[in-house]
């Protein structure tokens, strides 16, 4: 066979065939042939599937797709809209649990405002010496050389436009974290060439210095860090809502004192006792169910679960609940990656609620 002789790449089989369905089939003969137990695959799904849209998109070597169930939470009123929130899961009663919770806050709905966006990116370069680190500290906090640096940024992107750059030094090395705006983008990778290009300009003033990686760990992504906890990636978000101790009592079942003392208890001093970062119960599970089912990058559920939960007694007499929610490192968007899989209904309620905070932020500004 042409694949076995190398003639043919095993990853370039829907270009050969030029039929991207009848390379997936082909190859899952191929992978057949070489497991101890060839039924393997059969219960994996292949046929009436887009694989056009994967081919040099997404994902390389495709064998097949995971059904995984979306349900439906909601409504959940935000900024006094409506919107109805999709969910991918395998995990029993978290949308029945999520919806609850949409009905409890339901009758005062929730504020929300954008506090900043920006995606980071932080190269890691090297230095000759600690004096050589500290000068180009030195150039790159300088207002005209941001300005610089700025101008070939920008100039890599039509929606990229850098905000501002931090440095950290250890020993030689020198790490250097872009914050940049990236439009309707998640934007790793027009950040990443908006980067590289700086990159290329701080070389031309300092020759000796070594371009070690692209990703220093210091952007962070897909990592827990407290650099973004502290000082934010991509969309930084404060929510608000104030439940009446009648809905309490009849939605959540519970009442305001026992929910603070648990929130207390549990989300801010267990989390503490366990060098937590992040102080609240399960944040990642809704996140992630709703990354995979409006195509973001589920890995990064890991940075944008970053949460801050606040419950305080509210009202004359304390009885009502005053809920707060933080969360400092959304990395979202509505365009790229895996969003051209998904339904236009998903994608209008992404772009919807992202809409809601930058039209709420311009409150704060």
């Amino acid at each position: 066979m042409l694949v076995d002789t190398k003639h043919i790449p095993a990853y370039n089989l829907e270009k050969a065939v030029k039929n991207p369905e009848r390379g997936v089939k082909i190859r899952r003969k191929i992978l057949e042939n070489n497991l101890k137990k060839r039924e393997s695959l059969i219960n994996l799904p292949y046929r009436n599937y887009d694989y056009s849209k994967v081919l040099g998109a997404c994902c390389e070597n495709v064998i097949g797709y995971i059904p995984v169930p979306i349900g439906v939470a909601g409504p959940l009123l935000v900024d006094d809209k409506k919107y109805y929130i999709p969910m991918a899961t395998t995990e029993g009663c978290l949308i029945a649990s999520t919806n609850r919770g949409c009905r409890a806050i339901e009758k005062s709905g929730v504020k929300s405002r954008l506090i900043s966006d920006g995606m980071t990116r932080a190269p890691v370069v090297r230095f000759p010496s600690i004096v050589k680190a500290s000068d180009a500290v030195t150039w790159i906090k300088d207002t005209d050389n941001f300005a610089a640096l700025k101008l070939s940024f920008d100039s890599t992107s039509r929606f990229a436009k850098l905000q501002k750059i931090s440095t950290h030094i250890a020993g030689r090395y020198l790490f250097i974290r872009f914050v940049a705006e990236t439009g309707d983008a998640m934007g790793m990778n027009m950040i990443s060439k908006g980067t590289e290009c700086c990159l290329h300009a701080l070389q031309r003033h300092f020759p000796e210095m070594e371009i070690l990686s692209l990703s220093g760990n210091v952007c962070t992504d897909k990592k827990p860090s407290a650099i973004n906890w502290l000082q934010n990636r991509g969309k930084s978000v404060v929510c608000e809502c104030i439940i009446s101790s009648e809905v309490v009592a009849s939605v959540l079942k519970t009442t305001t004192k026992a929910l603070i003392d648990l929130n207390i208890s549990k989300n801010m001093v267990g989390s503490a006792i366990a060098g937590s970062i992040g102080f609240n119960a399960h944040a990642a599970n809704i996140v992630t169910a709703i990354f995979i089912a409006t195509g973001q990058d589920a890995a990064q559920n890991i940075s944008s679960s970053n949460c801050m939960t606040i419950m305080e007694p509210w009202g004359q007499n304390g009885e009502d609940l005053y809920v707060s929610c933080t969360m400092p490192s959304i990395e979202i968007g509505t365009i790229g990656g895996g969003k051209t899989y998904n339904t236009e209904f998903f994608r209008t309620i992404i772009t919807c609620l992202l809409s809601r905070f930058y039209i709420s932020s311009n409150l704060i500004d």
